[in-house]
């Protein structure tokens, strides 16, 4: 009896191991117009949780991929190696997942896909729907940031897609409201969070099923919040020990009960940073003598030689300079040690204040009130 018992264990377990395999694996069927043989190369994270990229073989304007994934995933595809840049005729994504699905592009037309039997990719073509209409206001204005070589230029043209961006905003984030059990509602969430109050993404977050609770972007959307709460009004800062920009130490815990301190995250790359630093002089001028320092944080670890040429010309040396401490590594970079991971930095400028007792008292940028209000915020400190 005990050894049927066992047989009847060992045949259970393995009918559910591969049930659970083929309930993992996608087909993907596929048809190019204007190649007959050759290579596509595809691009996904796998169900072990790896990128992989293939390439796979056309013959008679016929492809077939198959893998295996463990939840609704993104996919690239390109023609070719040699196809790098976003806006390439040849190159494309769409949302797979573990079932049959049906292909069709053309070469040079690679935006253009129909793809069937994917629930995730109709649910993001019916989300470009909807937004088309404004991307196509947008375009005149695309098309001359793209054609404007000069930097401060196409930054100038870049600030005037803000209206249009917000009226997609809109229409993102009904999505996001509306769809707690779509695996596309964490992944649009990953790009929203850089402008959104914690409390918004917090309650998006709790809204969401589990299984999209646990998928990869819901996730790293959970870290996210644990981030921004680290750097939102209310938690205590995180205190850092950093050789700053004359390679003297600077203790954030040392200035804890003497000053009001404001971070200042920026780059020497970031032009609204920099437009920025005349009003941060202002303030420092007019507060400075009152206890207020100002810490400018950059994001120009790879180029320290742009980081200290910006501070010299913008004659913000009276602020205190450190480096982010973002590593590069083989892999990528080691962000372990970086200052803005720690406060929930994602768009440049942000700025933190904290008071004496070394609690956050004001966010202004990403996630948080607009810069404007850094000002109202000073004067009701310092009463001028």
């Amino acid at each position: 009896m005990l050894k049927k018992s066992l047989f009847f264990i060992v045949v259970l377990l393995l009918s559910t191991t591969i049930l659970h395999a083929q309930n993992n694996k996608f087909t993907l069927r596929g048809e190019i117009k204007g190649m007959t043989s050759g290579h596509l190369l595809f691009g996904y994270t796998d169900n072990n949780e790896q990128y992989v990229q293939k390439n796979v073989p056309v013959k008679n304007g016929k492809f077939q991929l198959e893998g295996m994934i463990s939840e609704p995933t993104n996919m690239s595809l390109r023609l070719d190696s040699t196809v790098r840049y976003m806006d390439d005729p040849n190159l494309t994504d769409f949302w797979i997942e573990a079932s049959d699905m049906q292909l069709e592009i053309v070469v040079g037309k690679f935006k253009e896909f129909k793809l069937s039997g994917s629930k995730t990719n109709e649910e993001e073509q019916e989300l470009n729907r909807q937004q088309a209409p404004i991307r196509e206001e947008m375009r005149p204005l695309t098309e001359a940031y793209k054609a404007e070589k000069d930097h401060e230029k196409a930054a100038a043209i870049r600030d005037q897609f803000e209206p249009y961006n917000e009226r997609m905003d809109v229409i993102t984030d009904e999505f996001i409201k509306t769809h707690p059990d779509s695996y596309l509602s964490p992944y649009l969430m990953r790009f929203r969070l850089m402008s959104l109050p914690v409390g918004q993404v917090e309650n998006a977050y709790n809204h969401w099923t589990e299984r999209v609770k646990n998928s990869r972007s819901g996730k790293e959307i959970a870290e996210e919040i644990k981030k921004l709460k680290q750097g939102s009004p209310g938690s205590p800062a995180t205190m850092f020990n950093r050789k700053d920009i004359n390679d003297k130490m600077l203790n954030l815990e040392e200035l804890k009960g003497k000053k009001y301190i404001l971070l200042d995250f920026w780059a020497s790359w970031c032009i609204p940073c920099r437009k920025g630093n005349p009003h941060l002089k202002e303030l420092y001028k007019k507060y400075a003598p009152e206890g207020f320092e100002i810490v400018c944080i950059a994001s120009d670890d790879t180029k320290p030689q742009a980081w200290r040429k910006a501070v010299e010309e913008d004659g913000i040396g009276n602020f205190r300079h450190v480096l982010s401490g973002i590593k590069r590594t083989a892999e990528g970079y080691d962000k372990s040690e970086d200052i803005g991971e720690w406060y929930g930095i994602h768009t440049l400028p942000t700025k933190i204040l904290i008071d004496k007792n070394g609690i956050i008292i004001g966010r202004y940028g990403g996630g948080g009130e607009p810069q404007e209000n850094l000002d109202q915020k000073l004067i009701e400190i310092f009463g001028k």
